[in-house]
């Protein structure tokens, strides 16, 4: 029984470049991504939406929670990881910048730091912390949260004992749905479920965000 539906996100302009807290909003590909994510949550009894303040997620909630008639609850604890100075770049123009530091936050991902940001583990404790909330709350009803690609991704590995690799190829693509089981006495369980998946380079294309 699904208990906890975490949505990945539509596209924006700045696919491909470091998107942390930076605020975009959805771009025409994106919104029209929506429908996709509509159907597929169709089979789902929805009443409550949480989502990052990010107009991206929360564009992407607003359209859920309306065709839903649900709740949404609007949370800044469900924003992507900050990226400090790589805000807005692309890969390329960071290695550009300073090949040493890019080299290094490469070999050390997820374990990285980007100059002036949010470091991994404050990230993962901030994750921890919402995905303890969330799961919660999805015991009493089945709940939709709205949030972006690092984030599903540490919640993943950190909360449900998912792979790196099983949780990069889950929320690879843009309008991406993990459903989540909370019914299991030791812990939520990942369900099969139809992310839309495709191949790509974690690094090159720039992917938390």
């Amino acid at each position: 029984m699904t208990g906890l539906l975490l949505v990945r996100h539509g596209e924006t302009d700045m696919a491909a470049r470091f998107c942390g807290h930076s605020d975009p909003d959805l771009n025409e590909r994106g919104r029209q991504q929506l429908a996709g994510v509509l159907t597929r949550l169709s089979e789902h009894s929805i009443r409550r939406v949480y989502s990052s303040d990010l107009r991206r997620a929360r564009q992407t909630a607003e359209a859920i929670a309306k065709h839903f008639r649900a709740e949404l609850h609007v949370s800044p604890g469900l924003r992507e990881i900050h990226f400090g100075l790589w805000e807005g770049l692309s890969w390329n123009e960071i290695e550009a910048r300073d090949p040493v530091l890019a080299e290094n936050w490469a070999s050390n991902h997820p374990n990285s730091t980007a100059p002036g940001g949010e470091s991994s583990q404050q990230f993962a404790w901030r994750v921890r912390r919402e995905m303890a909330f969330l799961l919660e709350e999805a015991m009493k009803s089945p709940i939709v949260a709205v949030t972006h690609a690092g984030f599903i991704r540490v919640g993943l590995t950190n909360c449900c004992g998912a792979s790196e690799q099983e949780a990069w190829d889950r929320t690879k693509e843009y309008g991406s749905i993990v459903a989540l089981d909370t019914s299991p006495i030791d812990g939520a369980r990942i369900e099969d479920s139809d992310s839309g998946c495709s191949g790509g380079n974690r690094v090159q294309q720039g992917e938390w965000k």
